[in-house]
């Protein structure tokens, strides 16, 4: 299944911007803005129909060890998800 890179890059800044790990994210060498996680979200979004906050939740708080919960998640989730209905392109 391949992934528009404009959704992986929109997907990205929305991580960024929310940023849920907060300072945390300047320790973790490796975080890349948020990429593989990005893709690891929309590549969910295309397998599953659910709700995207549940899979933001799922798959941030399992990569990260974090708590956090769906309304923690919505509004990424609803972004996200948005991203993905305006282009139509999975």
């Amino acid at each position: 299944m391949a992934m528009p890179k404009e959704h992986i890059q929109k997907t990205i800044e929305i991580l960024t911007e929310w940023n849920p790990l907060g300072p945390k994210a300047k320790t973790i060498t490796d975080l890349d803005d948020y990429k593989t996680e990005a893709i690891d979200i929309l590549f969910q979004l295309q397998l599953r129909n659910t709700n995207p906050a549940l899979i933001v939740q799922e798959i941030l708080n399992q990569a990260f060890k974090l708590t956090l919960s769906l309304d923690d998640c919505a509004d990424a989730g609803k972004r996200i998800q948005d991203v993905i209905k305006d282009t139509k392109k999975f």
